[in-house]
């Protein structure tokens, strides 16, 4: 236990913990050894290489992340069922991308050939559900992908995937929020852009404000502290509605449909249909939020898989289904881009029915900004629990169950970002940072499956090393072929036997070393390998400029990690072993080697 816990442990003088709510101090950001002053600064500065060296090297396990959950003060209450996340992952996912973006996307890339779009990236969407539910069932902490990470690839990876899940959270929340703005001018029979308020100052694509969404982000961030089961009971509600007037939406509008708006199916061709699956994964984004529910759920063996899986199945079908209905209520090029459902209706002549769907959407954007402030606080709380974020933001409110400073936080965020951002910049960026963890999240199950510390070969351990290096390289290559050549095709003869044949070789060279003991995916190595082929693949498909911000962020992460983060989760992890009382730092691939079993010591890394 690091040393800032140690200290509230000693005053809570054995009782409940007393916590300091309204005063803040430097402990409760960094009380850190590291931290304590200059000088001790200026030494771990200068230790920067060989304490990043160490940390970098260092796996987590199962029960160091179920450990860190004491770092909250307080226990999150186990209060949801499959049918409460089933809801959550709907509620998480039916919102601005397929109310929005499908009429941005059709017009200008895919035409009525979105449906392809919609299905192509659903089935990304779907691999990675599956990865995701395996590692839900067996570490079920708060801390989802940055856990899951943690445990297969190590400290370093998994910040910088935390920092890009953060970001992922915050941009999806923004653009939710923006979008709820256009669609409630729209119920009040304005045009989409009417509460905009535009800054001639500012840069364009930055200077539209948006102070309706920083007022719903407020509202979202009171409901999301006071309790997590009102959270779901909310979103449940709110789904319901939502789903009746999606109902509502595919009945009506094939009844107005006009099946000439088809023709042509794919004015962009098949270029244009992937361009728009990348964009559009954004519609998916979300789910994730419910693998961070684990640590709130009565029986994640069989609730995770259920609610995860169904609540995907359910979505993708809805998504083609909305897909095909409004694209044949309108020529695609008179699609409008910002609330074209409530538009369509318009335009066939039912007037009234756009206060429907405008309703609807609002529901709908309603929930997903509420289960997204709900998933990306307890991200948030995990990594914190860990130090390198401040562990400030770790605590867990003994009355509602809840972490309020990381909720509050995050949705403040939300807002400033929904102020100023334009919808497309928002959902392209969402999209880069969405499909590189996926990936990850993939790769570590492989990993996960076939290595294991001590009881893995070293010849096997490389031959592992080398599918998986072939696996991503195929899957580069034959993204960066898509994306420089228009009409070439030669490559793909090459990098597509590649990727078969190395996934192929961890089937029949490499034995697993690892079995699931609740709940395991199908179809191992085929089902991780094809999710980081397709995840990669729509990577493929971004803009250069969404990769730049991409780029630009992630060197403010590194920034944070090298001057605060590395230190931090450092001496929280030597504090660690002076309480378990080990000797020197424990990696998995040496903790035999310190007097220890592999299998069952905690892995120093952070806890």
């Amino acid at each position: 236990m690091g040393k800032a816990t140690e200290i509230e442990v000693t005053e809570s003088g054995g009782g409940g913990m007393r916590r300091r709510n309204c005063a803040c101090t430097k402990d409760d950001f960094l009380p850190e050894e590291s931290f304590k002053s200059w000088g001790n600064y200026a030494k771990a500065l200068s230790e920067t290489p060989k304490r990043l060296i160490e940390r970098a090297l260092t796996r987590s396990n199962d029960e160091a992340e179920l450990e860190a959950k004491a770092r909250s003060h307080h226990e999150m209450k186990r209060t949801l069922t499959w049918w409460d996340l089933i809801w959550f992952g709907m509620g998480a996912v039916i919102g601005a991308g397929i109310f929005v973006l499908t009429g941005l996307e059709a017009k200008e890339e895919a035409g009525p050939a979105v449906v392809l779009s919609y299905a192509v990236s659903g089935l990304s969407a779907l691999l990675s559900v599956f990865c995701y539910t395996e590692f839900a069932v067996e570490i079920p902490v708060a801390g989802g992908s940055f856990a899951y990470l943690r445990v297969e690839l190590g400290e370093f990876v998994a910040f910088i995937a935390a920092g890009n899940i953060l970001l992922e959270y915050v941009i999806g929340g923004a653009a939710v929020a923006r979008s709820w703005t256009s669609y409630f001018a729209t119920l009040l029979n304005f045009r989409s852009d009417k509460f905009l308020l535009t800054a001639h100052g500012l840069a364009d694509g930055y200077n539209q404000l948006d102070p309706i969404a920083v007022g719903v982000c407020f509202i979202i961030c009171i409901i999301a502290v006071s309790s997590t089961k009102g959270s779901s009971r909310l979103n449940y509600i709110a789904s319901i509605i939502h789903i009746v007037v999606i109902l509502f939406i595919i009945v009506c509008g094939l009844i107005k449909s006009d099946t000439k708006n088809y023709t042509p199916f794919a004015p962009f061709g098949a270029r244009g249909v992937f361009k728009a699956s990348a964009v559009l994964f954004f519609a998916y984004v979300g789910f994730d939020a419910v693998s961070t529910l684990a640590e709130e759920t009565k029986d994640p063996g069989r609730d995770i898989p259920i609610g995860l899986v169904g609540s995907m199945v359910i979505t993708t079908t809805i998504y083609c289904l909305l897909a095909i209905t409004l694209c044949l209520m309108q020529p695609y090029q008179n699609i409008d881009a910002n609330a074209p459902f409530s538009v369509a209706f318009k335009a066939v002549g039912w007037d009234w029915a756009q206060y429907v769907v405008a309703a609807g959407a609002l529901k709908g954007m309603t929930s997903v900004l509420l289960v997204g402030a709900v998933g990306q606080a307890r991200y948030l709380t995990h990594i914190a629990r860990t130090h390198m974020m401040p562990p400030w933001f770790s605590y867990v409110d003994e009355k509602t169950g809840t972490p309020v400073n990381a909720t509050t936080v995050m949705m403040g965020a939300t807002a400033v970002i929904a102020f100023f951002t334009k919808l497309e910049i928002l959902s392209n960026l969402l999209s880069i940072s969405t499909l590189f963890i996926f990936s990850l999240v993939a790769l570590s199950l492989l990993i996960r499956r076939y290595y294991v510390s001590g009881v893995t070969t070293n010849a096997n351990r490389n031959k592992l090393i080398m599918c998986i290096l072939l696996i991503l390289g195929s899957s580069i290559g034959t993204a960066a072929y898509w994306g420089l050549s228009e009409k070439g095709w030669i490559a793909y003869c090459v990098t597509l036997p590649v990727w078969f044949l190395a996934t192929a070789g961890i089937c029949i060279f490499i034995p697993r070393a690892r079995s699931p003991k609740l709940w395991g995916v199908p179809l191992v190595p085929w089902l991780p390998s094809a999710s980081i082929a397709i995840n990669i693949f729509l990577l493929g498909s971004i803009d250069k400029d969404s990769f730049i911000r991409f780029a630009i962020w992630t060197a403010f992460l590194l920034a944070y990690y090298f001057f605060f983060g590395l230190h931090a989760s450092y001496d929280t992890a030597k504090e660690f072993e002076k309480s378990k009382g080990w000797k020197n730092n424990i990696e998995e691939g040496n903790a035999a080697s310190n007097g220890l079993d592999s299998k069952d010591a905690p892995i120093a890394s952070g806890n």
